[in-house]
């Protein structure tokens, strides 16, 4: 059995862990060529090559800021289509979750005189909050939030097969939210 994290980008991170959360696998998927769609659709195969049938995989959900939204949603889409085409389960986590699990929220400073991390700012504090907690380290950013979707993908395994699992509260958080998901809200007619 494998842990698996996919970071879906135009540069798709993608992780896998044995059952000791030990690397399997860490690689940046980019497809072949520059050209779509022919560089997403050899992504996605490429992506589709790494699983395996026993594979537990968690995917980051769908960024509503960023500034590639309708490439990324098509790639994002596209992995989800083919995991789906072949019978996979995954689940799906939130990209402030993939964060909140390494103890990252967005801001720096004291209460009164937060600041705002800009894109860099906190890709850098998720990657030292990843090595800070697993001792593992990328120069990829998207390496390094699909290792945390598959640690992530290991915990929730865990703690469905035990019923119970001892994270930090901040983890224990992220995983709850995926066995408990909030309801939306319904739109006002």
């Amino acid at each position: 059995m494998r842990f698996v994290g996919i970071d879906p980008s135009t540069k798709t991170g993608f992780v896998a862990l044995d059952e000791h959360g030990q690397v399997l696998v860490q690689k940046e998927l980019t497809g072949v060529g520059k050209v779509d769609p022919k560089r997403m659709r050899t992504m996605i195969v490429d992506i589709m090559a790494h699983i395996k049938e026993d594979d537990v995989i968690a995917i980051e959900g769908f960024g509503f800021a960023s500034q590639q939204a309708v490439q990324n949603g098509g790639i994002g889409w596209g992995i989800r289509m083919a995991l789906d085409g072949r019978k996979f389960n995954y689940i799906e986590v939130a990209p402030n979750a993939v964060k909140k699990y390494v103890n990252v929220s967005g801001w720096t400073g004291e209460k009164g005189k937060k600041q705002r991390l800009t894109g860099p700012q906190k890709k850098k504090a998720i990657m030292h909050a990843v090595f800070d907690h697993f001792d593992f380290q990328h120069k990829s950013d998207n390496v390094t939030d699909a290792y945390i979707l598959a640690q992530i993908a290991m915990s929730y395994f865990m703690a469905l097969e035990t019923d119970s699992i001892s994270l930090p509260i901040y983890q224990a958080e992220v995983i709850d939210t995926i066995f408990n998901p909030p309801q939306k809200k319904k739109a006002a007619k």
